[in-house]
């Protein structure tokens, strides 16, 4: 069936779509613990209702580290702060951008103390849903979060409330300090003429900078590149850990039917012999049933001629 728009519905009723999103949404909102078991059990339950596209986008979806849950945590359950939030980084971006001295200095000290409010936010939130976090996982929700501000994609990912691992902030945004106050009207300064040697000096250090921003950026890429390889790996571990549970509760099941099948076909050797034994009594009655036939046939005959010899020798009496 077709509604307006042409997207497909589910048997059910429900827009496809809109289900699997609903689905993606529920998973990352639950402790990563819960994660996998929880995603399998929903892709298994669209196999059987026959979207197999959306039973692939759920069990395709990674379990997030505990830092990235508590972040969605966080967008998920703090809507309105969220939203403020986004908007700071939008205007720190733009000041930056505009190189805005003032705005810069204003907003810069509005950063800091909204990521450590919203960061100690995400700590208690996830302490009450039981998952207490670490100083390590508290550092990485507060990466994520400058983050946010300073890269509008991370801003995006953020809000979606889907994150698998936390964010690092890109190297280029500006640390805090505010931009450099534009040059005061007045005589301007006649310019000396560089040396050689201070041109070239201040080239070696712009080198060397560069250098380091790449390194950094590098690094950062790595432990990126590190921290989901290690999601990943705890994802492949827990689906592990769950096909060996249910290899175990398979062989317990086998063996509960090979006891049974074994004591069946004990109660069937049983049967066979009680057949047998059956078979041969009502045999050997056969057998005694015609000898009494017999017997009887021969005590009628010679009943028969008894009584015709009595019937002769009373006949001569007379």
């Amino acid at each position: 069936m077709q509604r307006k728009g042409g997207r497909r519905r589910d048997t059910d009723g429900q827009d496809a779509r809109e289900t699997v999103e609903q689905v993606l949404d529920e998973l990352y909102a639950m402790p990563p613990s819960t994660f996998v078991s929880r995603r399998e059990e929903r892709a298994a339950a669209a196999r059987t209702a026959g979207r197999k596209e959306d039973a692939r986008r759920i069990h395709a979806a990674r379990r997030p580290t505990l830092a990235a849950w508590a972040a969605n945590l966080l967008t998920r359950s703090r809507p309105e702060e969220t939203r403020r939030f986004l908007e700071l980084g939008q205007a720190l971006r733009e000041a930056h951008r505009t190189l805005d001295a003032v705005g810069l200095k204003e907003l810069s000290a509005q950063r800091r103390h909204i990521v450590t409010a919203l960061s100690r936010q995400a700590a208690r939130l996830a302490d009450e849903a039981g998952q207490r976090l670490s100083p390590a996982a508290e550092r990485e929700v507060e990466s994520t979060l400058r983050a946010v501000l300073a890269d509008p994609e991370a801003a995006d990912r953020w809000a979606g409330g889907r994150l698998e691992v936390s964010l690092t902030p890109p190297s280029a945004f500006p640390s805090g300090t505010a931009a450099p106050e534009p040059a005061r009207s007045g005589p301007r300064a006649t310019a000396r003429p560089k040396s050689p040697r201070t041109t070239s000096g201040t080239r070696a250090k712009d080198e060397l900078a560069e250098r380091r921003r790449e390194r950094r950026a590098e690094r950062e890429r790595a432990e990126q590149e590190a921290e989901r390889a290690e999601g990943h790996l705890r994802d492949a571990r827990a689906e592990q850990a769950d096909a060996q549970e249910s290899l175990r509760r398979a062989d317990d099941e086998l063996g509960r039917v090979r006891e049974t099948v074994a004591a069946a076909e004990e109660r069937l050797r049983g049967a066979h012999e009680d057949l047998q034994r059956a078979e041969r009594e009502r045999r050997e009655a056969e057998e005694r049933g015609r000898a009494a036939a017999d017997a009887v046939a021969q005590a009628e005959r010679e009943a028969r001629a008894s009584a015709r010899r009595v019937d002769r020798l009373g006949g001569r009496g007379r």
